[in-house]
């Protein structure tokens, strides 16, 4: 194992994450689904925390892995998840009343991402992670950043696409457009960019005025 490698390892195994979290990973898993990793779920948290965001956005639900760490460390926000799958929506559902979250601070919608979120109102969130089907990742992220207010954060893991990314050589669709996405927002003036190598990768985007 590399250094880079163990320093991932360690990031990760050093997470204490809830019940909950680890019931919503166990049944991602069986449901072929990759939900985020630990240190990324430690991650979205503090930015969700830090940012003190209280509307948001959350594009691909999965099991709930990562809606319920962005409504962790005492959040007070109010999440508007959004998957195409009723089985994903309805494990998520449980595992946040299992969490102890108010059904009030969640709402879970059934849809196409294309169908629902041009039907969203934009500037109307402060944070909004996508993490919905890869192949749709530069549709996603425009609707993202039409809905996230003025100084709000879009979130974007898996951004490194499997380690696909950083390897030229690798030509395929999604880590092109994964690839594109990560150049053309770092030489934007429109946004504030970072990419992070934590799990497969998290991408930060803050909106600018």
């Amino acid at each position: 194992m590399s250094i880079q490698e163990s320093n991932w390892k360690y990031a990760d195994d050093i997470v204490a994450e809830s019940g909950a979290i680890q019931k919503a990973r166990d049944q991602s898993l069986e449901l072929g689904i990759r939900p985020i990793s630990p240190g990324t779920g430690s991650q979205i948290a503090l930015i969700a925390a830090a940012s003190s965001a209280r509307n948001i956005m959350e594009i691909g639900t999965g099991a709930g892995v990562s809606g319920l760490w962005l409504l962790s460390n005492r959040s007070k926000g109010v999440l508007t998840t959004i998957d195409s799958e009723s089985e994903h929506l309805g494990h998520a559902r449980s595992f946040f009343v299992e969490a102890g979250i108010s059904p009030a601070r969640t709402r879970l919608i059934t849809g196409r991402t294309r169908d629902v979120l041009p039907r969203m109102n934009e500037d109307s969130y402060d944070l909004v992670l996508v993490d919905a089907d890869p192949e749709e990742i530069l549709e996603n992220i425009e609707h993202a950043l039409r809905l996230v207010r003025v100084g709000g954060t879009v979130l974007v893991p898996h951004a490194l696409h499997k380690g696909r990314v950083a390897d030229p050589a690798q030509r395929d669709a999604v880590t092109v457009a994964f690839r594109s996405l990560i150049e053309e927002v770092a030489a934007s003036d429109a946004v504030a960019s970072a990419l992070s190598p934590v799990g497969d990768g998290l991408l930060q985007l803050t909106k600018l005025a």
